[in-house]
């Protein structure tokens, strides 16, 4: 009896985390017209690679994103349009949701001791931020749109950047909540807050020129590295 019990709640909660991505990929795509895209996910039939890692459903030795990054469809068929995205959520209930950045909203991300410090410094000096997710091992910051021409402006007035900091523009991805990784869940360490000021009920997001300084000099001290495993 206490086995049939343990499977009926494995299975509603399997649901419950199915309904979640759901809804989360419609809010994303819907109400903030943000492109979104499902991620590959895991090999749940293969073996684990170390304690708490998952397999990347694309086979891939050594995936630098494992389960959270777009493959079939390919990023390209990022869309906000809701029947889509109904379509692949359904089809797929346990894809991660892949956020296709460069469009109405671009990242930046750091290691997560790093992200920290960087977060600190910037609630010292009052600078107002927007949503920020955290991975198991790496913080994802959301802003405005930037292009690489931008960035490389706001850059070229530091002697050196770390290579653990890393910027998703046009042609880029990050995962979202309520999605899981190779690590574990992804979650909203600073929620998204809808500003009157905004367009389509989206949240607000802060500009990357205001948030570059403190995101270097705290990538400064954090190890670099190729993978970003999320």
């Amino acid at each position: 009896m206490r086995e049939i019990l343990g499977r009926r709640r494995k299975l509603s909660l399997q649901r419950k985390e199915r309904t979640a991505l759901l809804n989360a990929a419609l809010t994303y795509a819907e109400q903030w017209q943000w492109r979104v895209v499902p991620g590959v996910g895991y090999d749940r039939r293969g073996s684990w690679r170390g304690a708490g890692a998952q397999p990347c459903a694309c086979a891939r030795p050594n995936c630098p994103v494992p389960g959270a990054h777009p493959l079939d469809p390919g990023l390209l068929a990022a869309t906000r349009d809701p029947r889509m995205v109904r379509f692949w959520w359904t089809h797929r209930p346990d894809a991660p949701v892949v956020l296709a950045t460069g469009d109405r909203v671009s990242a930046a991300s750091l290691p997560a001791v790093a992200g920290a410090r960087a977060l600190e410094t910037m609630e010292r000096l009052g600078v107002r931020l927007g949503p920020v997710v955290a991975t198991p091992t790496r913080l994802q910051i959301l802003v405005a749109p930037y292009s690489l021409a931008d960035l490389g402006e706001i850059l070229d007035g530091h002697d050196w950047v770390p290579t653990s900091l890393r910027y998703h523009g046009d042609g880029g991805y990050v995962g979202l909540p309520p999605s899981s990784s190779s690590g574990g869940q992804l979650r909203w360490l600073r929620p998204p807050r809808i500003d009157d000021r905004t367009a389509v009920g989206a949240p607000w997001l802060p500009q990357i020129g205001t948030l570059v300084d403190a995101l270097v000099r705290a990538g400064r001290l954090a190890p670099d590295g190729d993978r970003l495993t999320y």
